[in-house]
């Protein structure tokens, strides 16, 4: 193929693909598989990769990120981002609605909008790409987030159609739908990480991720509501939004155009009844007066527009009484308070528990037993207690004391500095991080071992015949068949009777014997050690090769991995030096699983064979830096995530982070260019 059909060919990839992701992202009609999306795209990497110079800025290669930020660079806003003035009632609207009449002769429409709970950005375009965003900051200046934000699928790199001016502004909100917040959860929860309070709060964390890679990892969304320019040539808000979405930005369809401010009511009034519907978190309506040339003459105040308001929903609150705190044990030994409450009607639930979080929380909200205490839900998983009714506190209430021992198993609790959470460090003792340990074994996601849930690690612990996870590979079945167990039924339920009958104790042991095949990365991530999630493990078992490698490595050869930092490092190196991990793992050994890593693909070349390298910065594209990295483990030598001592040599792209060329350099360690790179490879 010449130069000529591969530039032809590269750029209609990028149009099809770009179409496609169009379709699945703005219209949710895709017309094609994930699997043919995904051949498309190898085949357009593969293009990029063999002719680079047609490598085009908004190519869907660029999205998976790859760009690591030290800091964020603070610029200004071309147009001020201003702040909507909020109201709670019905009142604060109508006399907006006065005060506009007051200016405005003749009728006026009204444009209602969700108040979406995310984070406002501010995109610019330049010829149709591109080429910034923005956070608010301060409204005169926010930070360059453009990397982070390139990775968002809904957020196009390039406008579709025409028509739009040489240079515009459009801004939005970018959110985290609550399925994809839950999954996360659902993922910090198995690492031993506490979960995120609220999307708002991950969305606006992912956003200001240093590596653009990880960011590009997190299911984040992007809605458009507003449109900055010079030439734009709209005559109303609504035509604005339509005009967006043609040119490929996604647009919410929850909007109404009203004539009055009954009509704008009642769309407050329908969206309260079914935002819980919605797969989003909203907090309020925006009404905004339509006509833009009615806005013009309406200015603005020097905080906000004067066309302008968001009626913002109250969080759903009740007031109900404090009965008594649990103290529950989570696998990796984390002690959370949990209220229990005097039965209350809450958002159509009816709640009886409510999240305290930790030790500092009861303390900054100095909660005690008996106080009748506010309950809010608002964007959380579960209701929280906000506040106490001090008005109504009896004198002689006793401040909450968090215990100093693990109510548990009795041993004394402990925090490490920096973090908020109290932990119970008999982990190879204490009942609940047993039987947590044994569930996060048998998950799906480790050694899927499905034969053995529904309470049925409960029955084997309670008999005596579980203490740890390699116990489960002592199991047969004589000693499983007849075991049983009455679940208690909660809020009213009926109790539950659980057997192991002959077919149930087949399945168990069947299924126990076919975990024997997982791969070691999979038996990695089940042993539960802190911090080592799906994709660490993947990562350990890349770079090590086998357990024995793992054990025998330090911390700073644990750092050496990629994606393996001091924090997740440190676990891992204290983990293996307990003795009692040793025998587990030697106990696992004799069942058989599988603790070498599957047969590598041959060598390229053995031309860096025991040199340790780290690939630092940006390379023109994220698929670049890939390959890049790929190249050092096909040519033998390992990828490091970070600089040590044992470091050979830095390849630098540009905006390596300065903290690692700083390192380098006292370390007297090299620092080469790509190009350099290549030259050793080829010698």
């Amino acid at each position: 193929m010449d130069k000529n059909e591969a530039q032809h060919l590269i750029n209609e990839l990028v149009t099809k693909l770009n179409d496609h992701n169009y379709k699945y992202y703005i219209l949710a009609e895709p017309t094609i598989s994930d699997y043919e999306f995904d051949m498309l795209l190898e085949k357009l990497a593969a293009l990029e990769k063999a002719h680079p110079e047609f490598l085009l800025p908004d190519s869907p290669t660029q999205r998976v990120g790859g760009t690591v930020t030290s800091e964020f660079i603070s610029a200004k806003h071309t147009y001020p981002m201003l702040s909507l003035s909020n109201t709670y009632s019905e009142g604060e609207l109508r006399d907006f609605d006065e005060r506009v009449h007051k200016i405005i002769d003749g009728k006026v429409e009204y444009i209602c909008e969700l108040k979406f709970d995310g984070l406002s950005i501010s995109l610019t375009y330049e010829k149709g790409l591109l080429i910034r965003a923005l956070t608010r900051g301060d409204g005169e200046s926010g930070d360059d987030v453009t990397a982070n934000v390139k990775t968002i699928r809904s957020i196009p790199l390039r406008l579709n159609g025409n028509g739009f001016p040489d240079l515009f502004e459009v801004r939005g909100e970018i959110i985290l739908p609550r399925p994809g917040f839950e999954k996360m959860n659902l993922e910090r929860i198995e690492i031993g990480e506490n979960p995120l309070a609220n999307p708002r709060n991950a969305a606006a964390g992912s956003l200001k991720m240093q590596d653009s890679a990880e960011v590009a990892r997190r299911p984040l969304d992007a809605y458009m509501y507003y449109a900055l320019g010079d030439s734009l040539s709209f005559e109303t808000h609504q035509q604005s939004l339509q005009t967006l979405s043609r040119w490929g930005f996604k647009i919410s369809n929850q909007t109404a155009l009203c004539q009055s401010m009954d009509e704008v009511l009642d769309f407050i009034n329908k969206m309260a009844k079914e935002r819980d519907k919605l797969t989003f978190d909203i907090d309020g309506i925006v009404v905004k007066v339509n006509s833009l040339e009615q806005q013009q003459a309406l200015g603005f105040t020097s905080k906000s527009p004067r066309w302008a308001i968001a009626y913002k929903y109250k969080a759903e609150q009740v007031t109900t009484q404090l009965l008594s705190i649990d103290y529950q044990v989570g696998r990796t030994g984390v002690v959370t308070p949990v209220a229990n409450l005097k039965p209350v009607q809450l958002a159509g639930t009816v709640v009886k528990r409510a999240s305290l979080h930790n030790a500092d929380i009861i303390a900054k909200l100095d909660v005690r037993i008996g106080d009748q205490v506010f309950v809010e839900k608002g964007g959380e998983i579960i209701p929280k207690i906000i506040g106490v009714d001090l008005s109504k506190r009896d004198l002689f209430a006793e401040q909450v004391v968090f215990p100093e021992s693990c109510p548990e198993c009795a041993t004394k609790l402990e925090r490490q500095e920096g973090e908020a959470a109290n932990i119970c460090p008999n982990e190879d003792y204490c009942p609940p991080q047993i039987k947590g340990k044994l569930e996060h074994f048998i998950h799906r996601k480790a050694m899927n071992i499905d034969s053995l849930g529904e309470g049925k690690i409960e029955i084997l612990y309670d008999n005596q015949l579980v203490k740890n996870i390699s116990d489960l590979y002592r199991l047969t079945y004589d000693s499983i068949l007849g075991l049983e167990k009455v679940f208690k039924g909660i809020d009213g339920a009926k109790d539950k009777k659980l057997s192991f009958k002959k077919k149930t104790a087949e399945n168990i042991i069947n299924g126990i014997e076919a975990s024997k095949t997982a791969a070691f990365e999979k038996v990695l991530f089940a042993i539960g050690i802190r911090y080592v999630g799906e994709t660490v493990a993947r990562k350990l078992a890349f770079h090590f090769k086998n357990i024995d490698a793992i054990i025998a490595a330090t911390d700073e050869d644990l750092q050496e991995a990629e994606n393996i930092g001091e924090k997740v490092a440190g676990s891992i190196y204290a983990f293996f030096r307990k003795p009692e991990n040793l025998l587990l793992i030697e106990n696992l050994k004799s069942a058989g699983l599988t603790m070498v890593a599957e047969k590598q693909a041959e060598l390229a070349s053995t031309n860096l064979v025991g040199k340790s390298i780290v690939v630092s910065g940006s390379f023109g594209s994220s698929k670049r830096r890939k390959e890049l990295e790929e190249m050092v483990a096909m040519n033998g030598a390992k990828l490091s995530g970070g600089v040590t001592s044992k470091t050979d040599f830095v390849v630098a792209g540009e905006n390596m982070g300065p903290e690692k060329r700083q390192k380098a350099v006292s370390l007297g360690i090299p620092v080469i260019t790509e190009a350099e790179f290549l030259e050793m490879l080829n010698k």
